[in-house]
């Protein structure tokens, strides 16, 4: 069996590479291998490599330059979508997609369920709806939330390099999820593929944070591993103080029930996540 793993360089694509289960060839690519807004290129690669599955963890997530180059962003987020998909029509192989919590608007008064109407309030948001449609009925749709792993570029690592560096941290308090660790979502996306599963899903760590309970939590565990020298003041703010050129969605926790019936597992606490990251953080130096 072959799979082809794009955004082979991010935190899921790495994280698939190393979770491939044994008996699969993998053909993982990135973007100075295969240039994701030609859509022509894309679909001649998809139909030469001839794939069993693709795993699509490739996209435009700068969330807040989206809203200035959303054309753009439709491009790698939908359109090499399309085209993954209508190649993989010509071949019979099967695509996994990965998309965002940030397809809906943070009004529903639970977690999200995969078929809760999508209202998405930014351009990202807008452009990863349009790439889940793009995907088409036969495709397996995975969303996910506030991904992070070792060595990549996050939300975890920023905050070490910043509590390092300041006096004080202030984080916005009043957007709610749960992070999700990159290693644990690419054993999702393996388990989902040997499960043969399509349909959409749901995806991230068990237990619910806002971006200032993941921050604490970051200093506390770094100061336990010797990360940190030292704490500092982590202050909650409001996103009205923090105003940025994309809207995020208040509340986006995202309802992975369905995912555990098909996996039959249990969600990993996110603070146990980042504590396995954490200590993969430390071992890298």
């Amino acid at each position: 069996m072959k799979a082809l793993i794009t955004g082979a360089k991010g935190q899921l694509g790495r994280g698939l590479i190393v979770a491939a289960p044994a008996g699969w060839t993998i053909e993982a690519i990135d973007l100075a291998e295969l240039d994701l807004t030609d859509a022509a290129a894309v679909r001649a690669h998809v139909l030469a490599s001839a794939p069993d599955v693709v795993l699509n963890a490739a996209a435009h997530t700068a969330v807040d330059k989206a809203e200035s180059e959303e054309e753009l962003a439709l491009a790698i987020n939908a359109g090499a979508v399309a085209a993954i998909a209508g190649a993989l029509k010509d071949t019979g192989g099967r695509l996994v997609h990965v998309s965002t919590d940030f397809v809906f608007d943070g009004t529903c008064p639970r977690a999200y369920r995969p078929n809760d109407a999508r209202n998405p309030l930014s351009a990202y948001g807008r452009t990863k709806a349009a790439g889940e449609d793009a995907a088409g009925a036969g495709a397996t749709i995975v969303r996910t939330a506030w991904v992070y792993t070792a060595g990549g570029a996050n939300f975890v690592r920023t905050m070490l390099r910043v509590m390092r560096e300041r006096d004080e941290v202030r984080v916005v308090a009043d957007q709610i999820g749960a992070p999700t660790w990159a290693p644990g979502l690419a054993q999702v996306l393996w388990g989902l593929v040997g499960a043969g599963a399509t349909g959409t899903f749901h995806h991230s760590d068990a237990g619910v944070a806002s971006w200032y309970d993941f921050a604490v939590a970051i200093q506390e565990e770094a100061l336990a591993l010797g990360l940190l020298d030292k704490a500092v003041p982590v202050l909650p703010i409001c996103t009205a103080d923090y105003p940025t050129p994309a809207v995020r969605p208040a509340f986006s926790l995202l309802d992975s029930s369905a995912t555990r019936a098909v996996l039959g597992d249990q969600p990993v606490h996110w603070r146990v996540n980042l504590r396995k990251m954490l200590e993969e953080e430390k071992a890298l130096g």
